[in-house]
């Protein structure tokens, strides 16, 4: 028999393939984004920028620019890549290469996390837009400053913020158990 579960640190067995949203945990997320690497662990500094330092930025940027957005779309913006806990990070070329198998199970593990958070599986386009938008920003602001791209190739791939952003976003690295927590305490807030 294949096996096709994960067993998580919360003693869950996800199956990554069809996922029930009563196998979700946010600790087992915070966990796996907090010790996943952004870049292929290509960045400069002492520890990784993990897919929790991402997601944290992407949140950041969100609501700088949207200050009166709904907390259930900032908490979709925090878990934008919450898959990535069991599935990994992949760069998006690579993700367009291998086609709608990874597509497909990234978009059921990401409305079985919905579910589980009580947000709707299906996001408004408005919305989406909206993170997708934050999320290129937060590229370029971590392509610019950790993963060695200069600004016309950061320009090229990405989107660049506005001062305001760049200055109030930068990046500080540090250790996946405190970006664990940080990422936990603001799922809590945003919880409510």
């Amino acid at each position: 028999m294949h096996r096709a579960w994960q067993k998580m640190l919360s003693g869950r067995r996800l199956d990554i393939i069809n996922p029930s949203p009563l196998d979700i945990e946010i600790e087992d997320i915070a966990h796996g984004l907090a010790f996943q690497a952004r870049w292929n662990g290509q960045t400069r500094g002492k520890y990784v920028f993990s897919v929790a330092n991402h997601s944290i930025l992407v949140w950041n940027i969100l609501l700088l620019e949207n200050p009166k957005i709904k907390k259930k779309w900032q908490l979709i913006s925090l878990l934008h890549d919450a898959p990535e806990y069991v599935i990994g990070d992949m760069i998006s070329p690579v993700k367009k290469q291998i086609g709608n198998s990874y597509v497909d199970l990234e978009k059921k593990l990401q409305e079985a996390i919905h579910i589980r958070f009580g947000l709707p599986a299906i996001i408004p386009k408005s919305i989406k837009s909206k993170i997708k938008i934050a999320d290129r920003k937060a590229a370029w602001i971590e392509a610019t400053e950790i993963a060695g791209f200069d600004l016309k190739e950061a320009n090229k791939y990405f989107l660049e913020p506005d001062q305001i952003i760049i200055k109030k976003c930068k990046i500080v690295l540090k250790d996946p158990l405190k970006t664990r927590e940080e990422f936990l305490n603001i799922y809590k807030i945003l919880d409510q």
